[in-house]
């Protein structure tokens, strides 16, 4: 399968259980930012939105709390560079407790030291792994040489230690179709789980002409929409559909929320045009309608997985002939 089953299933069953409450909106994945502080100054975000000072990071019990508070079934633990949170085996467990699917967003670099061996495999742990490209380009985009050969090196290693290893790949403006097939190529050898690609969103303190125009990811994303069924690529096909400018989605910025150090932030972790302390007033005075109709200037060219992954599962939900393309898909590789 593309994805594992049990990490399905507790999506499948959360949908139902919400669609059955009538509720229309709710969280699938909790974006969870324990820390801004980061051993990387990436092009991707100009090392700028994610620094901070390592004593102003969250606690456990306000990462609980954030959990408990949204009811999302997956907690994404991202940052800043999660490896570097003094507490992150005691949050993974603590989180896994609570029967959520964790994934551990990672550069890699200090995989080694504070994951493996420190937190054991678990069914509900999954460890993403952050790279661009090959070595050249990887470590272009992360400003340090070394960085890919560190993170390859750590995906052989939780492999052969039982964990579930993913990699997360951003799509730019410069990215080789080409060179990603060839990472695609490497996971599938590397025995990972899978591969998550994803145009990139362009953050104001970004690197400039980092990012794609519209013509541009439509092309990028035609040629990846057809080497995909060949390897093991963790997104539906509905979003690559959207993705290569095929179809229109709506946007839902409610099924993957974001809690930092800062609080919620809203409407989601890329735009962040309030931060609210409080999960009840980050739910009830954020505009869902207006977010959702991409309206916004800073919506219009967004096709990031975390906004419109689950609009893509809903479109393909609506039909028999969407959940037979999707069931087949899931079950393809």
């Amino acid at each position: 399968m593309r994805f594992p089953l049990g990490f399905t299933l507790a999506q499948f069953n959360h949908r139902r259980r919400m669609l059955r409450q009538g509720q229309r909106r709710f969280p699938t994945v909790l974006m969870l930012e324990p820390l801004y502080t980061c051993n990387l100054q990436c092009l991707g975000c100009a090392g700028e939105r994610h620094t901070g000072k390592l004593a102003d990071r969250l606690t456990i019990e306000q990462c609980l709390q954030a959990s408990d508070d949204c009811g999302a079934p997956i907690v994404n633990i991202c940052g800043g560079e999660p490896t570097l949170y003094p507490e992150l085996p005691e949050l993974v467990a603590a989180l896994i407790a609570r029967r959520r699917y964790v994934l551990l967003c990672t550069n890699a670099i200090r995989l080694q030291d504070r994951i493996l061996g420190v937190i054991g495999p678990d069914p509900h742990l999954f460890l993403m792994i952050h790279l661009d490209g090959m070595r050249q380009t990887h470590d272009m985009i992360c400003r340090r040489e070394g960085v890919f050969d560190t993170a390859i090196e750590g995906i052989r290693e939780a492999k052969a230690r039982g964990y579930t290893v993913m990699v997360n790949t951003t799509v730019y403006r410069e990215t080789d179709i080409g060179e990603v097939e060839e990472l695609c190529r490497l996971a599938a050898s590397l025995r990972t789980d899978g591969v998550l690609i994803s145009p990139g969103y362009e953050f104001d303190t970004a690197e400039a002409g980092l990012f794609l125009n519209d013509d541009e990811r439509n092309a990028k994303f035609l040629r990846i929409r057809e080497f995909a069924p060949r390897y093991k690529v963790n997104v539906t096909p509905v979003f690559l559909d959207f993705a290569a400018g095929l179809i229109e989605l709506p946007c839902s910025p409610w099924s993957t929320v974001n809690f930092s150090p800062n609080g919620w932030r809203g409407p989601c972790y890329l735009i962040g045009a309030t931060q609210h302390q409080r999960w009840q007033d980050f739910w009830e005075q954020t505009d869902w309608d207006y977010w959702e109709s991409r309206s916004d200037a800073r919506c219009r060219h967004c096709r990031m997985h975390s906004g419109f992954e689950h609009s893509a599962v809903e479109h393909a939900m609506a039909t028999p002939t969407g959940r037979i393309r999707l069931g087949i898909w899931t079950i393809s590789r």
